[in-house]
């Protein structure tokens, strides 16, 4: 079976990851090739990968949008993971942002607007390859979240495009926060700005794409969840989450307002939650954990320089991290380890109010207390606001090491010479860094909701907190932190650390998951 996915990002390409999507965009052909699936791709060039890749030049052509004509570039290269298939890459003047970033980061008032007309155009740019013979057509085609809704929409209403109804196609969730919602009309990132004649249809003709909140506003989620054949969310456990409508004032995040299209879609049978896998045929670094620590320091020092070297202007994050790092040497004592966004997903628990200061402030002030040589290292980068609240945070707690940024190599390092790792997410489709903590054998402390209550139990490979609402999920979590330090050390650790290590997720056990239920659709 020839499948083309669709999707954003590929962690198979240096520079085309962002999130675990990529990861998963990765390691999932991989996976379906011993089941007979050939996973071939498509995704934007950025204005840099096909480049940097080295790829083939295949044809310009012409796609149809915005009341004109586009001319796009298609490039070709073998999966440098799986040479039988091929990664496309769609070069335009609008897919390029500045720094190599993947995503625009517009203003608050206008929301997902660069990104949406990118993908918009992106989506146009597939269907017209396909419907004009430029791509083979595949027996599926697999879409990835919000970004490829577009094309949805484009094979249920435009007739120019009514070939590719005859390709199953399925959608799978990664995140279902992030839904691409923009206006119907009134803007230059707009459904009818983008597709006119598709918006003469109207409203109500488009009901399935248009958002339950913002009746004036398109949702390319939503018209992927309602316009596919199947749809996936990336774990069993947040798949049954997103049935329930959301409730952020107590800390729980669910249907984001499209609970009642997969309630429906639950009924009909069209609905799987299938856990994303990980990767263990990585080898683990030849140094041991002791000798890791060694390394970290200079990784730090490394990883600033690196982010520093692309910034106009210094960060004070950057300066309190070069401080606490001249003040302290490499650590020496417990070492509580985090990495993932800065994203209110993943920390609006730490960063709760709690007597005088925050969740974050009580977790340090505790492992102070604790043992003084206890540390706390959190590579993180995202919203720019949570990064100076944190940077408050390290200049007021000594035991803290904040690094505003990403790096690869000392990411890995954190996960193999940590001793807890922390991932406290107010809600989780799946995650893979408590699956490469786990991998690395570090326990980890989780809060318990989607893929991390699927990876992670509670005294067996790490430590599970749960509550009701914001204040009592902070309670457990500082109270799951103290049941934690308590074990440190003693033999209950020493398993504690091979259960982990003995965790596994393997990709081969989901790939059947799809190729049974996902692929064995028929529309």
């Amino acid at each position: 079976m020839r499948v083309l996915m669709l999707a954003a990002e590929n962690a198979a390409l240096k520079g085309a990851k962002v999130g675990g999507m990529a990861d998963v965009l990765r390691d999932l052909p991989q996976a379906l090739h011993p089941h007979g699936v050939a996973v071939d791709m498509i995704m934007p060039d950025y204005g840099f990968l096909a480049r940097e890749q080295q790829a083939e030049f295949v044809c310009d052509f012409v796609v149809p949008f915005d009341s004109g004509h586009y001319s796009l570039q298609l490039y070709r290269m073998p999966n440098p993971l799986l040479p039988e298939v091929w990664i496309y890459l769609l070069a335009h003047d609008w897919f390029v942002s500045l720094g190599h970033a993947i995503y625009t980061q517009d203003p608050p008032g206008r929301p997902f607007a660069s990104d949406a007309s990118k993908f918009a155009l992106f989506c146009s740019a597939v269907a017209t390859l396909l419907c004009g013979g430029l791509l083979p057509m595949p027996q599926r085609v697999h879409l990835h979240d919000w970004h490829c809704g577009f094309f949805s929409m484009l094979r249920a209403y435009d007739l120019a495009y009514a070939p590719l109804q005859q390709i199953p196609t399925v959608l799978s969730i990664h995140n279902l926060a992030m839904q691409g919602i923009r206006p119907f009309d009134g803007d230059n990132s707009s459904l009818r700005a983008w597709f006119p004649q598709m918006a003469a249809l109207g409203p109500d003709v488009l009901a399935d794409a248009m958002d339950p909140r913002y009746p004036d506003c398109v949702n390319p989620l939503r018209a992927a969840i309602n316009l596919s054949d199947a749809v996936h969310l990336v774990s069993p456990g947040y798949a049954g989450e997103v049935l329930q409508p959301s409730r952020h004032g107590e800390g729980f995040f669910g249907g984001e307002g499209l609970e009642q299209d997969l309630q429906r879609l639950q009924r009909a049978g069209k609905l799987f939650g299938i856990l994303n896998g990980c990767d263990y045929h990585v080898a683990a670094p030849a140094k041991s954990p002791a000798q890791l620590r060694k390394t970290l320091k200079p990784l730090v020092y490394q990883a600033l320089l690196s982010k520093l070297g692309y910034s106009e202007f210094v960060h004070p994050s950057e300066v309190i991290a070069q401080i606490r790092l001249s003040q302290q040497d490499n650590p020496g004592g417990f070492l509580l380890t985090s990495v993932g966004r800065l994203t209110d997903q993943k920390i609006l628990i730490l960063r709760q109010p709690w007597q005088g200061g925050r969740v974050l402030d009580a977790i340090l002030q505790r492992l102070a207390e604790w043992d003084s040589k206890a540390r706390f290292w959190l590579l993180g980068s995202g919203d720019e606001s949570i990064a100076r609240e944190f940077s408050e945070v390290a200049a007021r707690h000594e035991n803290f090491l904040f690094i505003n940024g990403y790096h690869e190599q000392l990411s890995e390092a954190l996960y193999y010479s940590g001793d807890l790792f922390l991932m406290p997410s107010s809600f989780e489709p799946c995650g893979i860094s408590q699956m490469l903590a786990l991998r690395a054998g570090q326990p980890c402390l989780v809060h318990g909701v989607g893929g991390l209550k699927d990876t992670v139990v509670d005294g067996q490979n790490g430590f599970v907190f749960q509550g009701g609402n914001l204040q009592q999920q902070s309670a457990a979590l500082l109270q799951t932190l103290d049941r934690a330090l308590a074990q440190f050390a003693t033999p209950a650790w020493k398993t504690l650390i091979q259960a982990a290590k003995q965790s596994r997720f393997e990709w081969q056990t989901s790939a059947g998951e799809y190729v049974n239920k996902l692929y064995g659709v028929s529309n």
